[in-house]
């Protein structure tokens, strides 16, 4: 039976492409059955406060930058959605006064937005993610403490360089949110194109992707304009680099944060779903997750809600 037409983007490949029975089962996913999809390999945990939910997520950052030292270093790789957690993770180094210089610690960006000259947008840009992880964070940490600038990471310039620097470094964790489209980092679905028209790519095709430039779908636009740019769309690039598969599964750990505020209620049913029951789908890439060995999925309780017809 061939795939339905997307809902949204003709021209792309998305969730709404799924089975329509897989979409009704994710729809009527309570609470309890979240916590139920727990299984070995893929954790979900939940937490109900805010200021919970974002100390959690920073003190990944702690952990990892504590199992660095300088002959076996290590780090994390980090998302700009959400960023809360930024100036908490800037505040506990210094409280605790450890020495990411030290432990020769490490920080990737995931992503980057790529402007009309096909390169990625200078700090000087207001939605870079390069300003906003060290406005929010290393710049507040202290001079003595703060890793060398060399140690930190961002999907810019070289990608090729971007992508080898995981190998001599350890990630211990990969950090992310999951957008409206069900990705993370900048890991769109593709375009119906090609000898993908009908189908969309199988999962071992798209795994192989690294750090690249990609073209993103138009909920992604809509959503980062929504949530970083007051709904003002001309605003958004409609590129980005972003972190591939390939650097996603050298991380030991993958970690993905939902305050709700960057998907909806169905959307953090769906993916959770899917990588449960191991049903990894191109058209929906935070399911290729289902093939890692150690996903983390968190939630803030109040953001679970529920998928039912509510008008306003």
């Amino acid at each position: 039976m061939p795939r339905a037409i997307s809902k949204v983007a003709p021209d792309w490949w998305d969730y709404t492409t799924l089975d329509i029975e897989l979409l009704e089962d994710a729809a009527k996913l309570t609470p309890k059955d979240l916590k139920e999809l727990s299984r070995p390999g893929f954790q979900t945990h939940f937490y109900e406060t805010l200021e919970d939910f974002y100390l959690a997520e920073a003190l990944e950052y702690i952990e990892a930058w504590g199992q660095s030292t300088p002959d076996n270093p290590g780090g994390i790789c980090g998302p700009i959605g959400p960023t809360e957690q930024l100036p908490l993770v800037a505040r506990i180094v210094n409280s605790l006064e450890l020495d990411l210089q030290k432990l020769d610690a490490h920080f990737w960006g995931m992503d980057e937005w790529v402007g009309p000259d096909s390169q990625p947008v200078s700090t000087t840009h207001p939605l870079s993610f390069a300003k906003a992880d060290m406005d929010l964070c290393f710049n507040r940490i202290d001079s003595k403490l703060v890793m060398p600038p060399q140690n930190i990471h961002f999907p810019a310039g070289d990608l090729a360089a971007y992508s080898k620097s995981y190998d001599p470094v350890r990630c211990l964790i990969m950090q992310g949110g999951q957008g409206e489209v069900k990705h993370w980092a900048f890991n769109d679905p593709p375009k119906r194109t090609g000898k993908y028209r009908n189908t969309p790519p199988p999962p071992e095709e798209y795994r192989k992707l690294t750090t690249r430039v990609v073209d993103l779908h138009p909920m992604t636009v809509i959503q980062n304009a929504r949530t970083s740019g007051g709904g003002y769309v001309p605003q958004v690039p409609s590129r980005a680099c972003s972190v591939g598969p390939v650097e996603t599964w050298k991380a030991d750990r993958v970690s993905i944060w939902h305050p709700g505020t960057h998907d909806n209620p169905f959307g953090l049913r769906l993916t959770a779903l899917m990588i449960s029951k191991h049903l990894p789908d191109t058209s929906t890439p935070m399911s290729l997750l289902a093939d890692h060995p150690n996903v983390h999925f968190h939630y803030y309780t109040k953001a679970i809600g529920t998928v039912a017809a509510e008008m306003h």
